[in-house]
C-alpha cells in the first residue's frame, strides 16, 4: 500500500490517468457489451477511450499547473 501511496505523490498524473482509463474501459464494456462489436471496433473503441482520458487529465492538469502559478 505504501508503494501505491509513493506512486501516487511521486506521479499525480499518471495516476490519475491510469484509474480514469481502467473507469472508462469498464463503462465502455458493460455499456456496449450486447452491440456485437467486431474485435477490431472494440479496439478503436478502447484506443479512442484511453486517449480521451489522457486528454481530460491533460486539461485537469493545466488547472493544477494555473493554481500553482498564482501561489
Amino acid at each position: 500500500m505504501t508503494t501505491l501511496k509513493r506512486f501516487w505523490e511521486e506521479h499525480p498524473n499518471l495516476s490519475s490517468f491510469i484509474i480514469l482509463a481502467v473507469g472508462m474501459l469498464v463503462i465502455l464494456y458493460f455499456s456496449a457489451r450486447h452491440v456485437g462489436f467486431t474485435p477490431g471496433q472494440w479496439l478503436v473503441l478502447a484506443v479512442a477511450t484511453v486517449v480521451l482520458a489522457g486528454l481530460c487529465i491533460w486539461i485537469i492538469g493545466w488547472e493544477a499547473e494555473e493554481s500553482q502559478d498564482e501561489e
